[in-house]
């Protein structure tokens, strides 16, 4: 099926959220009324068509994000539901940075958790239009409005709302939609569409106030309604709607709806809202990318007559149709069996079958035009980040940036005959997840896997059994520690081998000083009147870099560090490459000694709730893991503990919290920075890292 429908009536757009508010449940509702599936399905129950590994409906949590595409009044809607757990963050990052609208789903009894920071900021940073739906307005404790103030002070957001619910817990029926100034009402069979009345007596007034509420936010970020507001005129339904509109796309405002999605309400008037306010892919700015050979700035607008220029974001290995690519097309068309390049790694490639994914489910089509979602079979050498154009016209857009992994296992094979198959299986694991790595310690003869968490490792390993029928015994957790230093030191390489024939010569000198934390490695070569040649020093560079990757304390990476090349010597005949890539390694590991190396450890950002009769117990347990508390705050009969925790005391969490109170608190964990671990424990870490070493 090729797609009817012109760009300005396409959206795509994602569902992100907290873990457990409600964003599967809402895309499972929102296929049911588009008549995208006859069947609700449901997460608990394991149902859910959207939730399709194994793996996702045995834990009831999304793990990797999924696609589909349904309609609803004529307007085609790309949606992409995305994972709320932070181990899987990765799958948020890619597929926001493919979409042009979200709709972020908040509890309406915890309001703003701390992944829904995570993933709000994360929209920001692609600058994202974004409607908020506050979900389970039917349960105990449910507040729209405290809610609506949460997203303004901890999001630092514009809400405004367009709704006011009838109702709250038991008593919630419906909402009054303030653009319309309608009442809507739901019924318990879901097979029954919404009923629209007048708004009832009691809700007047109230629906009054909140719409000129409304108009004045909407008049502080847009001068047509600016007029209207000053000059006292009536604001027409349609008239609001194009404002909002306009001061949506334009990322000023966020409206805010409300509903139960698990009791079916409020998804028509979302579904209304995702078609009235978010942009089509014609409304988003043109994309920006460069051009490989010239690096001058080149702009794409999402039309069909452009060029051909798509964003690969997304690999699977699909067991039925083998390696699949997930790409986003920002402008031209493409057919199956076309010839495109791979302009990242300057490869072409041929598109195979196109298919449009539902879920685990496919369709073929014939091509795909600027804006369309789609995926791919047959290219061989594309990964993630990757940019896919046309031949004559190339483009490079800007890649998707991944963070590292904070936490690390050793795995081996079962048996000979897995071990031939484990090597294969990593890699392929490694394509899909980019947040997944693996190397081979030669020092102690093992296989290391990392990944963002315990339970994205846990994944990884049951994925292995299951889809590529690999086992594998797995160690303990191991912490991602990296090193630094904290003073600036200088140093000299120095490589000189002379033997028979042609030597080896290379001398340098190197400055190595500390960088502010998270700012990475720098290098800079300021070699005056020719002292090395220009061409060794990016091996000098090369040479810097390697030595990086294994510290002086206890073989951990280096980071935050920079590394000037500030003088040297080299030899007409004997200077090479090689000498000088060897005498940066040597040189930047005597800088490293000088400089007062240091360990730096993982902290993550923990936030517990927990009722207040437990509320001692764990801040004590705290305390005992070196947490320093950030913000105590109070939610019903709940305590909201923010703290941030070093990672190595964090393992087994989930079970000492489980028993301090009862199962009844419940907590979420993120990486948050790396920060310099006390001496004692510094030592005890070196001590075992070398005990390792030396057996």
């Amino acid at each position: 099926m090729t797609r009817q429908v012109p760009i300005e009536s396409l959206r795509n757009i994602g569902i992100i959220a907290h873990i457990d508010a409600g964003k599967t449940t809402v895309t499972e509702r929102i296929l049911f009324y588009t008549g995208r599936t006859y069947k609700i399905g449901d997460v608990d129950a394991g149902t859910a068509v959207m939730d399709w590994m194994a793996q996702e409906r045995e834990r009831g949590i999304t793990i990797t994000a999924a696609s589909t595409t349904t309609s609803w009044r004529d307007q085609v809607i790309n949606i992409v539901d995305t994972p709320g757990h932070v181990d899987f963050t990765v799958e948020v990052e890619r597929s926001l940075r493919v979409l042009d609208g979200g709709v972020v789903v908040f509890d309406a009894v915890a309001g703003v958790q701390s992944q829904s920071e995570t993933v709000w900021r994360q929209a920001d940073r692609y600058h994202i239009p974004r409607i908020c739906f506050v979900n389970k307005m039917d349960r105990v404790g449910a507040d729209f409005w405290r809610t609506l103030g949460m997203i303004k002070e901890r999001l630092s957001a514009r809400p405004v709302a367009i709704q006011i619910p009838i109702g709250a817990e038991d008593a919630h029926q419906g909402a009054i939609d303030l653009v319309e100034m309608k009442a809507i009402t739901f019924s318990a069979d879901r097979e029954t569409p919404p009923k629209v009345e007048p708004i009832p007596d009691a809700y007047l007034t109230e629906a009054r106030t909140r719409r000129e509420q409304l108009i004045e936010a909407i008049a502080e970020v847009d001068d047509q309604m600016l007029i209207s507001y000053v000059e006292h005129h009536d604001v027409s339904p349609s008239e609001l709607k194009k404002g909002l509109r306009r001061a949506v796309v334009s990322n000023l405002v966020n409206p805010v709806l409300c509903g139960a999605a698990l009791k079916n309400k409020g998804i028509h008037p979302l579904l209304d809202a995702i078609i009235d306010y978010l942009p089509s892919p014609a409304e988003v700015p043109p994309v920006k990318g460069i051009h490989p050979k010239t690096g001058g700035l080149i702009e794409r607008r999402p039309r069909d007559e452009e060029p051909f220029a798509a964003l690969a974001f997304k690999v699977v290995a699909d067991p039925y149709v083998g390696r699949l690519v997930y790409f986003r097309v920002y402008s031209g068309c493409a057919k199956q069996g076309a010839a495109v390049l791979n302009s990242a790694r300057d490869k072409k490639e041929r598109l195979g079958r196109i298919l449009r994914m539902h879920a685990n489910r496919r369709e073929d089509i014939d091509d795909v035009k600027a804006g369309d979602i789609a995926a791919t079979v047959g290219l061989k050498n594309t990964f993630t980040g990757d940019t896919l154009c046309a031949l004559d016209e190339p483009v490079i857009l800007e890649a998707i940036k991944f963070p590292d992994p904070v936490i690390s296992v050793a795995i081996e094979p079962k048996t000979k005959d897995d071990q031939d198959r484990m090597a294969e299986t990593l890699v392929r694991l490694g394509e899909e997840d980019p947040t997944f790595r693996t190397r081979y310690d030669s020092e102690t003869g093992q296989t290391i896997i990392s990944g963002m968490g315990q339970l994205h490792l846990e994944i990884i390993v049951d994925r292995m059994l299951r889809e590529f029928n690999v086992e594998a015994n797995v160690g303990r957790p191991e912490v991602a520690y990296k090193e630094t230093i904290v003073q600036p030191a200088r140093a000299e390489g120095r490589f000189v081998r002379q033997t028979g024939g042609r030597g080896q010569f290379a001398v340098v000198q190197l400055e190595v000083e500390p960088q502010p934390r998270g700012a990475g490695f720098k290098f800079e070569g300021k070699i005056i009147g020719g002292a090395i040649p220009r061409e060794f020093v990016p091996a000098v560079e090369q040479g810097v870099r390697e030595a990086l990757e294994t510290g002086v304390l206890s073989n951990y990476p280096v980071i935050d560090v920079k590394v000037t090349l500030v003088d040297g010597q080299h030899h007409p005949v004997d200077s090479s490459e090689m000498a000088f890539r060897m005498a940066g390694s040597l040189g930047v590991q005597v800088g490293l000694k000088r400089g007062k190396p240091i360990l730096l450890e993982p902290f993550m950002k923990v936030e517990v709730a927990t009722p207040d009769e437990f509320f001692g117990d764990v801040l004590g347990d705290i305390t005992s893991r070196r947490g320093h508390v950030v913000n105590v705050d109070q939610s019903g009969h709940l305590r909201v503990i923010s703290t941030l925790i070093p990672l190595a005391e964090t393992f087994g969490y989930a079970t000492d919290l489980r028993s301090l109170s009862q199962g009844r608190a419940t907590y979420t964990m993120e990486f948050d920075h790396y920060e310099e671990v006390p001496v004692s424990v510094a030592e005890h870490v070196i001590g075992r890292v070398r005990g390792v070493v030396r057996r």
